[in-house]
């Protein structure tokens, strides 16, 4: 396929998105974000691979623009590296949110292109559970069928899948305009 063929296959299936996603859960997560903001809550934003860099990029976008306070666990290297080592990938958020205090004032946004499950980044899966049970919102930007996050999910946007070649390119930037809007329309 030529670049040209692909530019516009690719264009085609973002707007095939534009016009499936769901936007009443956009709007449903921006309202839990600022109650999260006005009950001085705070947000923990997590993700691994692609997702984590976008965590990264997510935090500064939510304190600087939106005034929420904001983390990313992996921002952390060294911790989380220690964490890997000495617990277990599995409970390297859990054990970062419950040194944080992790309540029922705070959020936690999930971004993932699956949405964890009891196989796969179950770390996030852990994390969830531990939000649910400290009464914390849980908050997604996934796809696929959404996994642990979406069936769990406080507010879910699920980005469509309509490329399984492409699920994993159409989900990370995803997360970002999803992501980017949130935030300025809370400003």
């Amino acid at each position: 396929m030529s670049y040209k063929n692909y530019t516009e296959l690719y264009l085609i299936e973002t707007d095939e998105i534009v016009k499936t996603i769901d936007k009443n859960e956009i709007v449903k997560a921006i309202e839990i974000l600022d109650a999260v903001r006005k009950s001085n809550g705070r947000l923990f934003i997590l993700g691994v691979g692609g997702s984590a860099a976008n965590a990264s990029h997510a935090v500064n976008d939510f304190r600087k623009i939106a005034g929420i306070e904001t983390y990313a666990p992996t921002d952390n290297v060294a911790e989380l590296t220690a964490r890997t080592n000495d617990e277990g990938w599995n409970t390297t958020f859990t054990e970062w949110l419950k040194t944080s205090k992790l309540n029922n004032n705070d959020a936690l946004l999930i971004l993932s292109v699956g949405g964890g499950s009891e196989n796969t980044s179950l770390n996030i899966k852990e994390a969830i559970d531990l939000a649910m049970e400290r009464q914390a919102k849980v908050l997604g930007i996934v796809s696929r069928d959404g996994g642990y996050t979406k069936r769990n999910a406080d507010a879910c946007v699920l980005v469509p899948v309509v490329s399984d070649e492409r699920i994993t390119p159409h989900a990370e930037g995803w997360q970002g305009v999803v992501w980017h809007l949130m935030v300025n329309a809370l400003v």
